[in-house]
């Protein structure tokens, strides 16, 4: 549940497809919803921009997140389309669709007046062989178009693989723990002839995104959380940190790629924890430090600059909710040995928690005609993501399951502004996928910083601790 494999990866035996998506009259309701009041999230404004940035590059954004696993039998179809058309109205991202007003550049939320009036029906598309499904799959709408989600099935003989495509702008990943319940678990209940489950209210990101704005329509530069951020830009020439190695042109367009790397096998990684506990910090603090010491022996740099996601629920309704409550936490770690460093990483990470309620697009607005210095980010902004798959609300029961299942996350490896960096831990191993761009000097520079990384993991893990190299050994050119 864990690994980002890319879409080309995703191979099997060819099945009958049939997906499932909007019936004419639903399209026509949809069509004429009004606009909203409830403002667009800063989440969906930045996703919706960036697609339309890539799109006047020439690009096709990476936007999608596709999460499939199996089922044994043969799918029924009534049921699966009660459970499909409970799950989409039941979550009121999906009740909605967004329009970008060119000229006043603006983007308007227009909502169904009631969720009854959604109904999605299956379509059968015959047999299909990877290939095909995949290109299915990839043609899912984009942002600016209602119906940029839909779920579909491959039927085998005696299994089926259920899939979801769903546009970044409904979702983030904490929406799989929510489909399993809502959808796998429901329909199971169902052909097995159980009473439906009953489900906790959910939440609404109607509520998050008018909550959102009227917290951010009180911010000023004087705000101590705002102050965080323009320090955090000022520290990194008035931007967004950047991927310190070369990622190649990026007016040439090209797609992405991803590479999963394993850096530790189970002991190794109960070794380094305990490690970081003995450094005064978490898990997460010694990921951080790994990373600030591999940037530091490629290029010298005494201070380690990333972002890292975090979810912004508030409430457990929110969390039963789908939607993209994703933030950004800025660290600046000063480097030093992996003890120091790490003790460093973890005060940085919980310090800069309260900036996660921040979007960092608004600072940039407030700080417009000031003299502040800061600017929009460059292509290359590196993000750094934990997840240790034994806490809640994920444990190693669940993950079982889940490989039992066959399930697999898949991203669609399209162009993207940024390279992600996700480290994983599970019973099993300690591993990292990156997404890059998909050309050779961005490959060799995000292998070799993959490989020194890896080193300094192993030499924490190990006991032989993590001493900063001499300046001027095993350094390469930082990006420009």
């Amino acid at each position: 549940m864990v690994a980002i494999r890319a879409i080309h990866d995703w191979m099997g035996e060819p099945g009958n497809v049939v997906s499932w998506h909007a019936s004419p009259s639903t399209l026509a309701k949809v069509r004429d919803a009004p606009v909203s009041d409830v403002p667009v999230s800063f989440q969906q404004a930045q996703h919706i921009r960036g697609y339309l940035s890539h799109v006047a590059d020439g690009t096709d954004m990476a936007r999608l997140n596709i999460p499939a696993w199996d089922i044994q039998g043969q799918c029924d179809l009534r049921a699966m389309t009660h459970v499909i058309n409970s799950y989409v109205r039941r979550h009121d991202t999906y009740h909605s669709w967004f329009e970008y007003v060119d000229e006043d550049d603006v983007i308007l939320r227009h909502t169904v007046s009631s969720p009854k009036d959604i109904k999605l029906v299956p379509k059968d598309h015959g047999e299909m062989n990877p290939a095909q499904w995949r290109e299915h799959v990839l043609a899912t709408p984009d942002p600016l178009t209602w119906d940029c989600f839909h779920f579909g099935i491959i039927q085998r003989e005696d299994h089926f693989t259920f899939y979801i495509s769903v546009d970044h702008v409904h979702t983030d990943a904490m929406f799989m723990g929510l489909v399993l319940v809502e959808i796998h678990m429901m329909y199971l209940a169902l052909v097995n002839g159980s009473a439906p489950l009953q489900l906790p209210p959910a939440g609404s990101y109607g509520d998050y995104c008018v909550r959102q704005k009227e917290y951010t329509s009180a911010l000023t530069l004087d705000t101590p959380e705002v102050r965080g951020w323009v320090e955090f830009f000022q520290r990194n020439d008035g931007t967004m940190p950047r991927f310190p190695l070369p990622l190649g042109d990026f007016s040439v367009p090209c797609t992405g790629d991803m590479m999963t790397v394993r850096l530790l096998d189970a002991q190794q990684a109960e070794k380094f924890e305990a490690v970081c506990m003995a450094a005064g910090a978490r898990f997460s603090g010694g990921v951080i430090a790994c990373a600030a010491i591999a940037e530091n022996e490629l290029t010298g740099s005494q201070t380690y600059n990333i972002i890292t996601p975090t979810t912004t629920r508030n409430g457990p309704m929110e969390f039963m909710t789908t939607g993209w409550f994703t933030g950004l936490v800025p660290m600046s770690v000063p480097v030093g040995s992996f003890s120091e460093t790490a003790g460093a990483a973890q005060a940085a990470f919980d310090s800069g928690m309260p900036l996660k309620d921040v979007p960092h697009e608004y600072v940039l607005e407030l700080a417009e005609g000031t003299d502040l210095g800061l600017r929009t980010p460059e292509p290359g902004t590196p993000m750094l993501s934990y997840l240790d798959a034994g806490l809640p609300p994920l444990s190693p029961a669940v993950i079982a399951q889940w490989e039992a299942m066959n399930g697999k996350v898949f991203s669609d490896s399209r162009s993207a502004y940024q390279v992600g960096m996700w480290v994983n831990r599970t019973e099993k191993e300690l591993a990292v996928t990156v997404a890059y761009p998909n050309n050779p000097i961005a490959r060799e520079s995000v292998t070799r910083y993959v490989e020194v990384m890896k080193a300094v993991y192993t030499r924490v893990a190990e006991g032989r601790g993590a001493t900063l190299v001499k300046a001027g050994e095993r350094r390469l050119s930082p990006a420009r």
